[in-house]
């Protein structure tokens, strides 16, 4: 059992075809519509039934601004690696950052050679895709001096200038089955990216085990390399196999997924609008929510954790209730006030003789440990925009190329982080108003007037995060926009940080008394 502890991100891989361009491109928009956080193409320049993927991707790229692209994966063998780096690093940078690169070595070899392309063997391509990461990283790669230099059996690149530097740490994935190719992922790359129909019992497990090796004899920890997955599946009333029945079905299944194998990004492969809107918005929550929940420090031991299909069992073992909500610290950031915190209702007090198992306790804490998330990025909000008001940003450690960017390339990244945390908001709280709410409403009746009081201020928090996003487009079409940006952020970090407190002190320990739907 694996888990790297990477945070969940789900995506759609689509069918670039050309027979109706428009719709292609709207099951694109519609993923970022719907919260996708990821949008893939497959990569067959040969293939005259199909779009130019990187044409295709430029466009929609164009055409969204949340939602991160790839190529999955990028046809090597038809792509030089030196022109391939420029236009991944153009593509990120005229869109914020959005872009990450699916690496493939070539295997339709007959129609790569019809295209003027070079055949290789097997083991020839997993050298030429190595060498063409080396050439890749070093065209990235701008604060190093000289030209890049890369003297390769196949490819050789001999002073090129370096740059332009993608606006984030653009990240490289290879579709990888065979162990030669599974090495060369854990030594060089970013992500391992294989698709379900392609694999047989066993073989993540093992895959993972030929990736982790080679990354730790290559001096990298195994959590480096990320692991995403393309997967099929159907939506039905009832089970016919794996992937293939009711959404909690799909729910288990990729929450073991990502606590056993490892996977952290799950693509889907449909071209159907609905399979999509389904996956965004009945899938994806409820599988965070199960594996935050299996994460949690006070969660049963991975060796000694139930199957997914049982994960709501309780344990025997029974204590004082002992999570602690986070307090409101009272501290206000702004002059501003959306509500009257003194009249909000209370709920009943807890029985002081009941006693609570561990997996009870971890439902309550649970709540704890979302709302830490999002305060932890309201804490990343603002450092940004201090850091993108003095004139520099490093959103990470891995960020050193950041220096070189304009102000406008700043202002776009910082921008796209503000969209993605307010939209990460607004699903916590559309999960509570349809789930969690209706649940512990119907559960204990004494809870209607704070529920009822939550959801009042879930929709007055909704106007507060409009607020930003019209903050967002004066921040980055107008000199001063960074004053009202500033406020506007300061007034969600003060409605926000009073909201989440007052609900823990409410609703945590009702959680665990009564469970979650």
């Amino acid at each position: 059992m694996t888990d790297y502890g990477h945070p969940l991100s789900f995506g759609a891989f689509i069918t670039p075809a050309n027979a109706d361009p428009a719709r292609t491109v709207d099951l694109a928009v519609l993923s970022e519509q719907v919260g996708l956080d990821l949008v893939s193409f497959q990569d067959h320049p040969y293939q005259p039934a199909f779009l130019d993927t990187w044409t295709l991707l430029s466009y929609v790229a164009a055409r969204t601004q949340r939602v991160r692209l790839a190529a999955n994966v990028t046809n090597l063998p038809l792509r030089p690696p030196a022109v391939l780096a420029r236009s991944v690093a153009s593509l990120d940078l005229l869109s914020g950052g959005r872009v990450e690169l699916g690496l493939g070595a070539g295997g339709f070899w007959d129609a790569i050679e019809a295209m003027g392309g070079r055949r290789l063997t097997g083991g020839q391509a997993v050298r030429s895709l190595e060498e063409a990461i080396d050439v890749i990283r070093q065209m990235w790669d701008v604060q190093a001096r000289g030209g890049v230099r890369v003297d390769g059996e196949f490819h050789r690149v001999w002073g090129a200038k370096r740059g332009p530097a993608p606006a984030h740490r653009a990240e490289i994935w290879l579709g990888a089955y065979k162990p030669r190719m599974l090495a060369l992922t854990g030594r060089a790359a970013d992500g391992w990216l294989p698709s379900m129909p392609y694999l047989k019992p066993g073989d993540l497990t093992a895959g993972n085990t030929i990736v982790d090796e080679a990354a730790q004899e290559a001096g990298r920890s195994p959590s480096r390399v990320r692991r995403l997955l393309n997967i099929t599946g159907r939506f039905a009333p009832a089970s016919r196999g794996p992937l293939d029945g009711p959404v909690g079905q799909w729910v288990e299944e990729l929450a073991e997924l990502a606590l056993d194998e490892g996977v952290s990004v799950f693509i889907l492969g449909s071209d159907d609008p609905d399979d999509l809107r389904r996956f965004a918005a009945e899938v994806a929550p409820a599988v965070r929510e199960l594996v935050a929940a299996e994460r949690s420090p006070s969660a049963p031991a991975a060796a000694s954790r139930p199957r997914a299909a049982s994960v709501t069992r309780t344990g025997e073992a029974r204590g004082p209730f002992a999570v602690l909500p986070t307090p409101d610290d009272g501290v206000r950031r702004s002059d501003r006030r959306v509500w009257d915190e003194s009249t909000r209702p209370t709920g009943p007090a807890p029985d002081p003789e009941r006693t609570y198992t561990a997996r009870e306790q971890a439902a309550g804490q649970h709540l704890v440990d979302v709302h830490d998330a999002l305060r932890a990025e309201l804490a990343q909000i603002h450092d940004l925009i201090d850091q993108v008001a003095a004139g520099a940003m490093d959103v990470g450690t891995a960020r050193s190329h950041i220096n070189t960017m304009t102000m406008r390339q700043n202002n776009w990244t910082l921008g796209t982080y503000c969209e993605s945390y307010c939209r990460v908001v607004t699903t916590h709280h559309t999960i509570e108003d349809q789930s969690m709410f209706p649940h512990l409403r119907r559960r204990d009746p004494r809870l209607a007037p704070v529920i009822d009081r939550l959801e009042e201020e879930h929709r007055a928090i909704h106007d507060v995060l409009e607020g930003v996003d019209r903050a967002l487009v004066a921040f980055v079409s107008r000199p001063d926009g960074m004053a009202e940006l500033r406020a506007a952020v300061d007034l969600l970090t003060d409605t926000l940080l009073s909201h989440l407190a007052y609900e823990e002190r409410e609703l945590v320990e009702p959680i665990a008394r009564l469970g979650m739907h």
